[in-house]
């Protein structure tokens, strides 16, 4: 009960305040979207590009941790494109899209404060690993299956175009790539450019999960509820359940295996109904399971930090 007090419910009462914020006519939907662009484009990709720049490489980069949290990734967005297939008899689109929410876990937004909560600042350096490959593997993944799905019988010289297209549109992605040059090159930061950049990064995660509670309440659970909920358990209970397997086998260090399974068991992140979007395939199911995961994963959380210990 006190890791739910002290770990979990200030998180998710943040992501309220937005949420009864917008529902109550106190901040507009207008603001939200502001205050999602500020995050989504500028103040998340600084706290990406400096954690990365100053990350120590050597130390961070557990091939096992990457291992363990990828390939459990990769087999939730195959059950979650056969499931949807074979259950629910969508089309292979829709399907891929489905899968995509099964695939990317809100390894920013929730993971992060949710981790330094329960483990201290300390213990990010596998969060930070697992987020600097998060967002090129996930679209790199979704969209190489989808434009496969999409465009039979292409070229692979033109397949590869619009996938690299896709990605490299993504601020995320422009940052990771950015800290790495500059974390390899050994370039140094400026102080001046250093102190700005701590200055926005202070404000990327109350403000995004402020933001995420007022863009939530704009879409209604509805519809699709087998679909939705077939997204739910692959996303908060397979997902961490396969990375404690790996984890353990592959006998992962104390640190890092939390970071793993925790980051595994976050709810499905708004990207996933951003892709959907995308390709206007199963929106409505996207953004369901972003609704009603984010709302599941305050008791999910909670069984996984109780027995992550």
């Amino acid at each position: 009960m006190q890791t739910l007090l002290d770990v979990i419910l200030p998180v998710f009462l943040v992501i309220g305040f937005g949420y009864v914020a917008v529902w109550r006519g106190l901040f507009p939907v207008s603001g939200i979207d502001g205050v999602m662009k500020f995050t989504q484009n500028f103040a998340i990709p600084c706290l990406l590009f400096q954690a990365i720049a100053r990350l120590d490489l050597s130390a961070s980069f557990d091939p096992r941790l990457m291992i363990s949290f990828y390939t459990g990734a990769t087999i939730c967005f195959a059950l979650g494109i056969f499931g949807a297939r074979v259950l629910f008899k969508r089309d292979w689109e829709d399907c891929i899209a489905i899968g995509f929410c099964c695939l990317f876990s809100n390894s920013v937004l929730l993971g992060l404060p949710i981790s330094e909560r329960a483990y201290g600042t300390d213990a990010l350096a596998g969060n930070f690993a697992i987020i600097a490959f998060h967002a090129p593997f996930c679209y790199g993944l979704g969209i190489t299956v989808m434009e496969i799905a999409r465009n039979q019988g292409q070229s692979r010289a033109v397949l590869a175009r619009s996938v690299l297209r896709a990605m490299f549109r993504n601020a995320l992605v422009i940052a990771i790539l950015l800290g790495f040059f500059v974390n390899l090159s050994g370039l140094v930061i400026p102080s001046v450019v250093d102190d700005a950049l701590s200055l926005i990064v202070r404000a990327a995660l109350p403000a995004a999960l402020f933001a995420l509670g007022g863009v939530l309440i704009q879409y209604k659970p509805e519809g699709d509820m087998k679909a939705i909920a077939m997204v739910c358990a692959i996303a908060l209970l397979v997902h961490p359940a396969l990375v404690w397997t790996f984890g353990t086998t592959l006998n992962l260090p104390q640190d890092a295996f939390r970071s793993g399974v925790l980051t595994a068991a976050m709810a499905p992140g708004f990207n996933a109904y951003i892709f959907a979007n995308m390709y206007g395939r199963a929106r409505r199911v996207a953004a369901t399971s972003v609704l009603i995961a984010t709302a599941s994963s305050i008791l999910s959380v909670w069984f996984w930090l109780s027995v992550l210990g």
